[in-house]
């Protein structure tokens, strides 16, 4: 794994993240509702070939797919006691997609399992992110990814985690308003502010709708963020289509644009989240 001195280096250039994994797999035949992880085992060459193509698209990070990865997640289809494996089969996985690339393991928010932002709950916050952990080191993870989180508290726990197990080379992304408000109400500028002081290699949002204002709260956030900033916005707010299954409207050449203005206000790390493809990040590359 990288260290927080040589990711930080890595981040003095501008660079391309992937795109959306989950929304992607759907159109490629993954049901609605499945555990992810566990079908992705189940149909490895689904994921590679779209590895693949965010890697010929110009991402110099793709995020492994372990998003929900987390023994509590992984409880519900009784597989949780593999948790350590499973994490380390899909870093492997990715790597093998792409071994040029740089491979984040993947953490997100646990708030759909338990109540996250009780400070009651951080022991299991953390005993569950140092399993995630441990399994994404052994399969020979490069960084961490925490996104779309929406509690200070998951950051706290991940932070402390990571440092439990050694890894250093961490970024960290929240769910958030277009005003820059966390879900929670908390302003999230300071919130982003104090992790970068306590090490983070970069921080910044995720799953954000793109719009006019999206450089906006990029520009605010910056005020505050003094390393890496991390833009990573959805293609736009979704409408429910067939099968109830969500549809992005934002075209690549559009979502190009406002991130190349992000980028313009000060955003150094640039992706995209939910309803981005391949076409997005090469758009994007395109632009900058």
């Amino acid at each position: 794994m990288l260290t927080r001195k040589e990711l930080s280096a890595f981040f003095e250039k501008t660079v391309l993240l992937d795109g959306a994994t989950g929304s992607n797999l759907q159109k490629a035949g993954m049901p609605r509702g499945c555990c992810t992880e566990e079908w992705i085992l189940a149909n490895p060459d689904k994921l590679v070939a779209l590895q693949r193509k965010y890697a010929q698209a110009g991402s110099n990070i793709l995020y492994a797919p372990t998003f929900q990865a987390q023994p509590i997640a992984l409880e519900r289809v009784n597989l949780h006691r593999q948790a350590e494996a499973i994490n380390a089969q899909l870093v492997a996985l990715t790597k093998s997609a792409a071994p040029d690339v740089l491979v984040a393991g993947n953490l997100t928010t646990l708030a759909a399992f338990c109540d996250s932002y009780d400070p009651e709950k951080f022991d299991l916050l953390v005993e569950n992110y140092r399993v995630q952990i441990g399994g994404l080191l052994e399969g020979g993870a490069d960084l961490l990814a925490a996104e779309t989180l929406m509690y200070p508290q998951e950051a706290e726990a991940i932070f402390t985690a990571a440092e439990l197990e050694g890894a250093s080379a961490v970024l960290y992304t929240f769910t958030m308003q277009p005003d820059g408000s966390l879900f929670s109400g908390r302003d999230a500028a300071p919130v982003l502010q104090e992790l970068e002081q306590a090490g983070a290699c970069a921080v910044g949002f995720n799953c954000v709708a793109a719009d006019s204002m999206t450089p906006g709260l990029v520009s605010r956030l910056k005020r505050y963020v003094k390393g890496p900033l991390v833009c990573k916005p959805n293609a736009g707010n979704p409408t429910i289509g067939p099968d109830n299954i969500p549809v992005y409207p934002m075209g690549s050449e559009e979502f190009a644009g406002i991130v190349a203005d992000c980028a313009a206000m000060g955003a150094k790390v640039l992706g995209g989240c939910c309803g981005t493809t391949p076409a997005h990040i090469a758009a994007v590359k395109s632009r900058i």
